[in-house]
C-alpha cells in the first residue's frame, strides 16, 4: 500500500531533518496476536491496510500500547481499530464490530461513510489544548484521506469512558481521537504519512517520534 511505502521515506526524513533516528520493525497482524508482540517497543503505529489479516492481532497491539503506556499512533484503519478496541475493552461494548471485517454484524461501530474519502483532502478543526493541537501546532489543518469507513454509533459512550474526540471535519464528523492521561495516544482518520511528497514528516509523525524517544529514555533510566 502507498502508506507502507511512504513510511520508509518518512523515517528517513525524520533522521535527516529532525535527527530522530528510529529503529523500526514491521509486525504482521497475525504475529501481533501474541501477548508480548509489541511489549518492549517505544512506540506503536498501526497503519491502514484493512481488512487486516488478523483483526485480533491489531486489537491486541493497540490494547498493549494503551494499557502499558506505550506511545501510539493509529491512522485510517488504525484509527478505526483504536475505537473498536476501546469500545470493546473499556466500554464493555463487546458485540460492536467493524463493517469491513464483519459486514453482517448487528451492532456496527465502524460503518461505510456516506461519502467515501478515498483520495480526498478536507479541513479538520482541532480542539484547543488537545494533544492533537499540541502535535499539529494549529487549530485547523487540511489533511489527506484514503478511506471509506468511519465511526457512527456509541460515540457518547466512548466519550463517557474517557476517550476524547479532538478533531472534526466541517460537518462535525469525528476525525481525531486521543486518550487523556496516556503519554501519547492519538488516532486520526486521515493519513499524515501521505502528507506532501514524504520529504518532510507530518507534525503528527514528528510528535510520535519524539514520544518514542522520550519513552526510550524513561525505560533506560528505569533500568539503570
Amino acid at each position: 500500500m502507498a502508506s507502507h511505502l511512504r513510511v520508509v521515506q518518512v523515517l528517513d526524513a525524520l533522521a535527516e531533518h529532525d535527527r530522530l533516528v528510529l529503529d523500526a520493525y514491521w509486525i504482521p497482524s497475525e504475529d501481533a496476536e501474541a501477548a508480548d508482540a509489541v511489549r518492549g517497543f517505544d512506540a506503536v503505529w498501526v497503519l491502514p491496510g484493512s481488512p487486516h489479516r488478523s483483526e485480533a492481532g491489531v486489537l491486541s497491539a493497540i490494547r498493549t500500547a494503551r494499557v502499558e503506556g506505550i506511545p501510539f499512533l493509529g491512522t485510517c484503519g488504525g484509527f478505526q481499530h483504536a475505537l473498536l478496541e476501546y469500545a470493546r475493552d473499556v466500554c464493555g461494548l463487546t458485540r460492536v464490530a467493524h463493517a469491513e471485517n464483519d459486514p453482517d454484524a448487528e451492532d456496527l461501530l465502524i460503518e461505510p461513510l456516506a461519502c467515501s474519502l478515498v483520495g480526498h483532502e478536507s479541513a479538520v478543526t482541532i480542539e484547543p489544548g488537545s494533544l492533537a493541537e499540541t502535535s499539529i501546532g494549529s487549530e485547523r489543518t487540511v489533511e489527506r484521506y484514503f478511506c471509506s469507513y468511519g465511526p457512527t454509533r456509541h460515540l457518547d459512550t466512548l466519550r463517557a469512558h474517557g476517550l476524547r474526540f479532538s478533531g472534526h471535519d466541517e460537518d462535525g464528523h469525528v476525525r481525531i481521537a486521543e486518550l487523556p492521561g496516556h503519554p501519547f495516544f492519538l488516532a486520526t482518520l486521515f493519513q499524515p504519512e501521505l502528507s506532501g511528497d514524504g520529504s518532510r514528516p507530518h507534525p503528527v509523525v514528528r510528535a510520535l517520534a519524539r514520544a518514542a524517544v522520550e519513552h526510550a529514555g524513561q525505560e533506560q533510566g528505569a533500568t539503570v
